[in-house]
């Protein structure tokens, strides 16, 4: 499609009265993708995960799939899992809630 019939488009369901506003209306049409398309959700994921934006088990969550399901994704597709370790102030914390 032409980039100017779509945003005429979208201008005119928002004058309308379908969306009050481009997000929402972006928000709707991206929701549906994923609906329609959902393997986007796991590539989505993965990206997502891959670039630190979110953690494992929200990258599962995204993907539909266990924590256990994405590690299995990640390591079929050669994705080598982020690992951090806690920072030295939450191990002391930690400790300090143990022991009292």
């Amino acid at each position: 499609m032409d980039v100017d019939v779509i945003n005429e488009g979208i201008n005119s369901l928002i004058r309308a009265g379908y969306y009050e506003s481009r997000d929402e209306l972006l928000d709707d049409a991206f929701r549906t993708m994923l609906e329609v398309r959902p393997t986007l959700k796991t590539e989505m994921a993965v990206e997502l995960y891959k670039t630190e934006k979110i953690s494992l088990s929200r990258a599962a969550e995204i993907s539909g799939t266990s924590t256990e399901g994405f590690k299995n994704i990640l390591e079929q597709r050669g994705i080598r899992r982020i690992v951090k370790a806690p920072s030295n102030d939450k191990i002391k914390k930690e400790v300090d809630l143990i022991i009292g």
